[in-house]
């Protein structure tokens, strides 16, 4: 059975953040919500000591091509409609057993 894995990852701008605890509480129910809502992993990833930019990737891993291309759509469309972000970059990948 074939297994394929995909990642999506976001650049993230943040609106109004002065500091890193506010970050922190505009990052933590994103990647909450994200985990929750579309049964992926999830994780704060880079710019971790920049409050304003927020990098955070996403894995999610199944035995159906179009099962993953389709959890990751859902997840970049989501993750477009936030209000208190904006979507600088999205980059998907997608990994088969001839990788």
């Amino acid at each position: 059975m074939p297994m394929y894995a995909g990642t999506l990852s976001f650049d993230l701008l943040l609106g109004d953040v002065r500091s890193l605890k506010e970050k922190r509480s505009v990052v933590r129910p994103i990647v909450a919500e994200l985990h929750r809502k579309f049964a992926v992993s999830v994780a704060e990833v880079g710019d971790q000591d920049l409050y304003r930019r927020a990098e955070i990737g996403i894995a999610v891993v199944s035995g159906e091509l179009a099962h993953v291309q389709d959890v990751l759509d859902r997840c970049e469309r989501w993750m477009i409609a936030r209000p208190e972000v904006e979507l600088l970059s999205a980059r998907q990948r997608i990994h088969g057993d001839d990788d």
